[in-house]
């Protein structure tokens, strides 16, 4: 969380350090699979290209971002004007669990990460929108929801 180039709040949504070293166990057992059963530089080979694809897929996956800047929200690849954004609230992880689970409304926009366990219930109040809310993950849900709110008065 920090900010960077005018934006009120900024927040990468990286996966964990544990998931790079779970992947890069996968990619040490597909290589010795691999020099077992191939000689030569074939299992070397193997496992460069596995490791490119596992480091293209985490910093992919890891790469999302939720920004307020002074005149729009954004999370992932998603962005809305702030005068179409309504109440947002700060939610803990049963309750992001119940709004993403058994509460959750199929038009919704959701940017969820698993590794991320609290999220921001955005109202969207652009009635040709057809999501009705917005629930994205955030390591920092009140300082999310915070920014969003005094941005959206700022503008009015």
């Amino acid at each position: 969380m920090s900010d960077r180039a005018g934006a009120a709040y900024h927040e990468r949504l990286r996966v964990p350090l544990r998931w790079w070293a779970q992947g890069t166990m996968f990619v040490a057992t597909i290589w010795l699979a691999v020099v077992v059963a191939v000689p030569g530089p074939t299992p070397w080979i193997v496992t460069g290209v596995a490791l490119g694809l596992l480091a293209v897929g985490l910093f992919s996956y890891g790469d999302a971002r939720v920004v307020v800047d002074r005149d729009s929200f954004r999370a992932g690849r998603a962005r809305i004007d702030l005068r179409h954004v309504g109440a947002a609230t700060a939610l803990d992880a049963a309750e992001t669990n119940r709004v993403a689970g058994r509460d959750a409304d199929v038009r919704a926009f959701l940017l969820l990460r698993p590794y991320v366990k609290r999220s921001v219930r955005v109202e969207i109040t652009d009635r040709a929108d057809p999501a009705p809310y917005w629930l994205v993950s955030s390591r920092h849900p009140q300082a999310l929801a915070d920014a969003l709110a005094a941005a959206r008065d700022a503008q009015q």
